[in-house]
């Protein structure tokens, strides 16, 4: 029998797959638990064409973050920091104070959880940081860090 999962089923498919099983366990499993649907001419021309808006949508939020990642390469952002006379910082530039400068510099609000730094920024100077805005898309931000006087 042809089906058309209304849930995601563990082993079997997620949510929209047009799947082929025994009589059996649609009859008796998967449509009585709410899990599938017989498929129909009609429920499968529906089913192709809100896959195809997913997909359409997911092209265009790729896109987006790809220039999003652009921008971000593109900027040089600069911090000034207390620090000793050796160009050691009185603490650590994190994660969340690189978010907030991006918002103040550029607009784009980034979550700090999606910056990764290599380590702790602890010194004065040039360092990078990674973002991975998507599984696909991944920026460096370049970040001087300046003493402050």
């Amino acid at each position: 029998m042809k089906i058309i999962l209304t849930g995601d089923v563990k082993g079997l498919g997620s949510r929209g797959d047009v799947l082929e099983v025994k009589d059996g366990y649609a009859n008796n499993y998967l449509i009585p638990k709410g899990l599938a649907v017989r498929a129909t001419k009609g429920l499968l021309t529906e089913t192709t064409q809100v896959k195809g808006a997913k997909i359409r949508h997911e092209t265009r939020e790729l896109e987006h973050l790809r220039e999003m990642a652009e921008v971000i390469t593109a900027l040089d952002l600069e911090l000034e920091a207390k620090a000793g006379p050796e160009g050691r910082l009185f603490g650590a530039i994190t994660a969340k104070d690189i978010s907030e400068l991006l918002k103040e510099r550029s607009g784009l609000d980034i979550d700090r959880k999606k910056i990764h730094l290599d380590e702790p920024v602890k010194t004065s100077g040039f360092h990078e940081a990674h973002l991975r805005l998507h599984p696909d898309v991944e920026a460096v931000v370049h970040l001087k860090v300046v003493p402050k006087d």
